[in-house]
């Protein structure tokens, strides 16, 4: 039989080393676990821009009610755009992170993403909407027909009625078609053209796609030229109509 040594030393060994051993494991289960965070993924960042874009959008809604209360001051038609522009970048955001999980980065903002031509045209269409509200009204008659938006109806107030109603149509359609459009294809959407087929992406033919081949180019196309219509811009409906249709050809044919 083997003996067991019980002797004062032997048993201060082993305390010694299950002491240790003990210290050893505390070590292991304190440590921190260092995770490495995608500054594209960050909350911090994407609550920052869900944040302001919300505080611009209800500031800009706001002024618009404010400023279309008779008499009304044009300078309504500039807050609303603005509205609709900050509704639109959050939705792209919001929508993305509801139906396209892995998207759903500070990109899908699309704030920055889109090149300086795109914030040109929106500075262009804003400067447009003053000039045509304030200046022009001024210094030039109505007679020099200037703006065709005024020239195809009679003046008055039903004309203006009219017009109004088209913009809002083309505006919320066009919002509506590429917001269905990005909900229904999920996670097989994407803000970039992708020239390789990625594993597991399926054709979406259902649903809006049955009836629309690009539902979310045929939205954000219509989207942007209601809003040149609700502003009274001539100028920049017939750019931004020139421009985004040669933007998305030029997209669909890369495809």
């Amino acid at each position: 039989m083997d003996s067991i040594d019980t002797s004062p030393a032997h048993q201060g060994a082993s305390w010694d080393a299950a002491s240790r051993n003990t210290d050893a494991d505390a070590d292991v289960i304190d440590s921190p676990t260092i995770t490495v965070l995608d500054p594209q993924r960050s909350p911090a960042a994407v609550s920052a821009r869900a944040f302001l874009l919300g505080l611009a959008f209800g500031s800009s809604l706001t002024s618009t009610l404010l400023l279309s209360q008779p008499p009304s001051d044009p300078l309504w038609r500039a807050s609303c755009f603005l509205a609709s522009l900050f509704a639109f970048h959050f939705l792209e955001f919001y929508v993305t992170a509801l139906y396209n999980p892995p998207a759903a980065t500070i990109s899908a903002f699309l704030l920055t993403s889109n090149g300086y031509a795109y914030n040109i045209a929106h500075t262009l269409a804003l400067t447009e909407c003053i000039l045509r509200h304030y200046v022009i009204p001024i210094y030039f008659s109505r007679a020099v027909c200037l703006y065709p938006l005024d020239a195809l109806l009679p003046a008055g107030g039903r004309a203006k009625t009219l017009w109004l109603m088209l913009g809002f149509t083309m505006l919320l359609v066009g919002q509506g078609t590429r917001t269905l459009a990005m909900m229904h294809a999920g996670t097989n959407f994407n803000h970039l053209v992708q020239s390789r087929k990625k594993a597991g992406h399926v054709l979406v033919t259902d649903g809006i796609y049955r009836w629309l081949r690009h539902p979310s180019y045929f939205g954000f196309f219509w989207w942007g030229l209601g809003t040149q219509v609700i502003m009274g811009n001539a100028i920049c409906l017939i750019g931004y109509a020139l421009v985004l249709w040669r933007f998305f050809s030029h997209r669909i044919e890369s495809k």
